[in-house]
């Protein structure tokens, strides 16, 4: 395992950790390569520092979170979802005494290798690459953040601690059956312990994802008027949210209602996490952090009942918004976008932009060159990608449809 150096003990490196679970910096298992670490910031804040000044985390700007990138200023993209999760994430840290930095840093990190045009374009993409190893955004978060960053003299990617891999790389649990090659390539040099649970820290992130676009996607819903508020009062846990709401305020101006009630939903969400993961983990008992990891199960999860609840609520979107008559249209156009540059790539790799011509020419088959071209396409934005598709084919797929632009994203 790659050394680090201890980092200084005094004051101002130290977190707020109460549990004996929790990630410490200080005992962090490293870097692949090893480096000099900062004299103020611990390593976890310096990951979290990275991720942020990646110029993949700038791209999440213009990436799908549902709704089309630029039909409207108000929806939720890559960018500000992942704000979001890291907010939640952050909040249910602290409370269970983790490591609020490494958790930010995870849930800052966990989308960034999401293609253009949200889960559409990530399983346009992922047919394409079937017979080249496929494609998993998960695993490419891991490709971007240790090959596809080059930024440092000294190494590719962002040279983030292990911990912080490993949290990426398996917040929804641990990887197993095939290994997506682009996290199975990076495992081979650097072993991430792929068969067992990440940190608590890491699992927080994952569940603040769930929590964060189960909230905002019922926002977005109304905002785009695919289904009404009196339809989503009817639903569970909204239900106690409205009727709670109305009898606190009375009359209460339309927004304002539907907002009182969606963040009082946010509310049971969070506290729902907190109760069962206090329960987990007084049951479990955990000393330290390999217990967490060894535990065989999550610790940080939703109740039975309230994730009962929530499958309700995600059929009702799948139905009224993710397969909404408007989405679905734009499902298939955008799916046929990532259709045509792909193959036109693979055909004419002279169209991938300079910096790319290297790894083009050292390419030694065509697998490898399939990888370069996911790789681009991959790292594409909503609007790169039509500005492509039209430069390249003269197609442009916006000028064919009157529709609001929209697809699933969840």
């Amino acid at each position: 395992m790659p050394h680090i150096g201890k980092v200084n003990s005094d004051d101002k490196l130290a977190v707020h950790m109460t549990a004996p679970y929790a990630s410490d910096p200080r005992d962090t298992r490293g870097r692949l390569h090893p480096e000099e670490e900062s004299a103020f910031r611990s390593p976890f804040q310096r990951d979290r520092d990275r991720i942020i000044h990646a110029s993949a985390f700038r791209r999440l700007k213009h990436k799908t979170q549902v709704f089309i990138e630029h039909e409207g200023d108000y929806f939720r993209t890559r960018l500000t979802h992942s704000i979001e999760v890291a907010q939640v994430a952050r909040t249910i840290s602290g409370v269970l005494g983790l490591n609020t930095e490494l958790t930010e840093a995870v849930a800052l990190a966990h989308d960034l290798g999401h293609p253009p045009f949200g889960h559409t374009g990530e399983d346009a993409l992922d047919a394409l690459m079937k017979p080249y190893g496929g494609f998993d955004h998960n695993a490419q978060a891991i490709r971007i953040v240790t090959s596809l960053e080059r930024h440092y003299a000294e190494f590719d990617g962002l040279n983030l601690t292990w911990e912080t891999l490993e949290g990426i790389a398996k917040h929804n649990g641990p990887v197993t059956g095939d290994i997506p090659y682009a996290l199975a390539d990076y495992v081979a040099l650097h072993d991430l312990e792929l068969h067992t649970h990440a940190s608590a820290e890491a699992q927080v992130a994952a569940l603040a994802d769930d929590i964060a676009y189960s909230h905002h996607d019922l926002h977005d819903g109304l905002r785009a008027e695919l289904f009404s508020t009196d339809e989503l009062a009817e639903l569970p846990i909204l239900d106690a949210c409205f009727a709670e709401v109305d009898r606190k305020y009375p009359g209460l101006n339309y927004y304002r209602r539907r907002h009182e009630a969606l963040r009082r939903f946010f509310g049971v969400l969070v506290e729902d996490v907190i109760g069962v993961a206090r329960a987990n983990l007084a049951e479990a008992d955990p000393r330290s952090v390999r217990d967490i990891r060894e535990a065989g199960r999550m610790m940080v999860r939703f109740t039975p009942g309230l994730w009962s609840d929530l499958k309700v609520l995600r059929k009702f979107l799948f139905h009224r918004m993710y397969r909404a008559p408007e989405v679905v249209v734009m499902r298939e156009r955008v799916t046929g976008v990532i259709h045509d540059l792909f193959p036109l790539f693979m055909a004419h790799p002279e169209n991938l932009p300079k910096q790319w011509r290297k790894d083009v020419a050292e390419a030694a088959d065509e697998t490898a060159l399939a990888r370069i071209v996911a790789d681009y396409i991959a790292g594409m934005t909503d609007r790169f990608a039509l500005q492509e598709h039209a430069r390249l084919t003269g197609s442009d797929i916006l000028e064919k449809t009157n529709l609001a632009g929209a697809w699933s994203g969840d």
